[in-house]
């Protein structure tokens, strides 16, 4: 068997780097821009267990991932990721792996109240938690479930005791939520926790997403300058997708992910792996590599690892560059929800 590091660069020349793993569908908020409640309801068909990637499965993939690629950053997303059952015991395998030097989580935090002690002692580093306004009957409409903003703020101090790392992003859309950009950039500057500001973005087909709605990284960046001076400082690595941000009176920083007015695919170094175990080289994406089957079929690792770096070498990918060009009109997009963001 050849356990030899190999690194592999796709058609533009990025390198794979950054593996983020969908461990479920399912989600218990129904977000405007990613699960509607209309379309998202009692009946959808959500995947069945038999269909997800066991955790021994994501495993495997995980070693080939970090042995094989050279892969040092694996985050888990969702769906809501703790949904899924028994998530810890993903993380202890994962945290196993010699060379995988961050496991990080994105969720909405109303289950970390729960899990966050769990997950830490597992091996998990970092959590992200999605939290789009600090004005309670505003959060409760976007998150379609009517959960209160106590209940993820809860989660936040939950996942800060345990001694994870934490940050918090913020999908900006006008006409739903820019008058909160100031108030939650005051709030976790105080808190000293990252924030990120998110550009509302067209990932999937369910969303509505019009470019009017979209408050550009400028735009955001113009308003906080205005009431807490900010300067633009280097990314933390090569790759990194958030612009990042320091305050001048040195209370520490925001970032902006800027996917519409500032596209950063020359740079993306970014794999998916869905739940169904497809692998997908875009968030925007139309199809994935079916990883599963594969997995299932039998193959070596050698055979995985083969067939896995023939679909970067060959990826292509940069479809916001290609909006910014007008070139993706009508084009269908896997959804958020299942892939993760």
């Amino acid at each position: 068997m050849n356990t030899e590091t190999r690194r592999v660069s796709d058609k533009r020349e990025r390198p794979l780097r950054d593996l983020r793993i969908s461990v479920t569908d399912r989600c218990n908020f129904r977000c405007t821009y990613c699960m509607p409640a209309e379309l998202f309801g009692p009946d959808y068909p959500f995947l069945q267990k038999t269909e997800l990637l066991s955790f021994e499965e994501l495993e495997r993939l995980a070693k080939l991932f970090v042995g094989r690629f050279g892969v040092e950053k694996i985050r888990l997303t969702g769906g809501e990721p703790l949904m899924r059952k028994d998530m810890p015991e993903l993380i202890k395998k994962l945290a196993r792996i010699p060379g995988l030097n961050d496991i990080a989580m994105t969720t909405n935090g109303s289950l970390l109240p729960v899990y966050a002690e769990k997950l830490k002692q597992a091996g998990l580093h970092r959590v992200t938690v999605s939290l789009d306004s600090l004005e309670d009957e505003r959060f409760k409409a976007i998150n379609g479930r009517g959960v209160s903003v106590n209940k993820v703020l809860e989660g936040i101090e939950a996942a800060k005791a345990a001694g994870l790392g934490v940050k918090i992003n913020m999908v900006v859309q006008k006409g739903v939520n820019e008058k909160d950009i100031l108030p939650m950039a005051r709030y976790f500057k105080e808190k000293g926790h990252i924030l990120r500001f998110i550009e509302f973005m067209d990932v999937g087909n369910t969303n509505q997403w019009n470019k009017k709605d979209v408050i550009t990284k400028a735009e955001i960046i113009d308003l906080i300058n205005q009431h807490m001076p900010a300067e633009p400082i280097e990314a933390n690595y090569k790759g990194e997708v958030a612009s990042r941000f320091r305050y001048l009176d040195g209370s520490g920083e925001i970032g902006v992910i800027s996917s519409v007015s500032d596209a950063f695919c020359a740079s993306c170094n970014r794999a998916r792996l869905s739940a169904r175990g497809e692998l997908f080289t875009c968030l925007f994406a139309s199809s994935g590599f079916d990883v599963r089957k594969l997995v299932r079929g039998g193959l070596t690792d050698d055979e995985l690892t083969e067939s896995i770096a023939s679909v970067w070498r060959n990826r292509t990918d940069q479809y916001s560059i290609d909006r910014a060009l007008s070139k993706t009109d009508g084009k269908k997009k896997v959804e958020m929800s299942y892939i993760g963001g």
